[in-house]
C-alpha cells in the first residue's frame, strides 16, 4: 500500500479501494475500541465518583486512556484490537508501520475533541469537528480522515495476520 503526499493512492487497485479499508470496517474498530476502553473507564468513575462528579470526568478520561491505549498499539503493531477485529491496520503513506510520533498524532488528534466535550464552545467545536473527521474517511479514492491526513496514514485492510 503506498499513498502519495496528496492523498493519492499510486496504483490502479488501490484507486478502485482494493486494499484501502471500507468505511464500515473504520466505524467497526472504532466501536470495539471505544468499548474495550469507554465502557471500564466510565464504570470505574462511577463507582469511585459521584455521579455528577462523573459524568463531567468521563469525557476527559476516556479520550486520555483513548490515546495512549491507541498510540501504543498503533506505534508497536500497526493496529488495535479493535482494528485487528475488523481486519484492518494502520500504514504511513509509504506502506509502513507508523512511528512513535505518527501513531501519537493520529491518536491526539481523534482523542482531543472528546476530552474537549464538557467545555461549552470547545465541546460543539471539537462535536464540529468530529463529523468532518468522520466525513473525510468517505471523501476521494484515499479514504483518508483528518486524522489520517494530519499524521500521514492511511488504514488498509489486514492482508497479514
Amino acid at each position: 500500500m503506498a499513498v502519495n503526499q496528496a492523498g493519492d493512492t499510486e496504483d490502479a487497485a488501490e484507486e478502485e479501494g482494493g486494499f484501502l479499508a471500507d468505511p464500515g470496517q473504520r466505524l467497526l474498530a472504532r466501536i470495539v475500541d471505544t468499548l474495550i476502553v469507554g465502557l471500564p473507564v466510565v464504570l470505574v468513575l462511577r463507582a469511585a465518583l459521584p455521579h455528577g462528579t462523573a459524568d463531567r470526568w468521563a469525557p476527559t478520561a476516556v479520550a486520555s486512556f483513548l490515546l495512549v491505549y491507541e498510540a501504543v498499539q498503533l506505534a508497536v503493531w500497526g493496529r488495535t484490537v479493535g482494528k485487528r477485529f475488523a481486519g484492518v491496520r494502520v500504514v504511513t503513506v509509504d506502506g509502513t508501520r507508523p512511528s512513535p510520533s505518527q501513531a501519537a498524532l493520529r491518536a491526539a488528534v481523534y482523542a482531543v475533541p472528546i476530552a474537549l466535550r464538557p467545555v461549552p464552545v470547545l465541546g460543539l467545536l471539537g462535536g464540529i469537528f468530529w463529523v468532518v473527521n468522520a466525513g473525510a474517511a468517505f471523501r476521494g479514492a484515499e479514504r483518508r480522515a483528518v486524522h489520517d491526513r494530519l499524521a500521514g496514514t492511511a488504514v488498509v485492510k489486514n492482508t497479514i495476520d
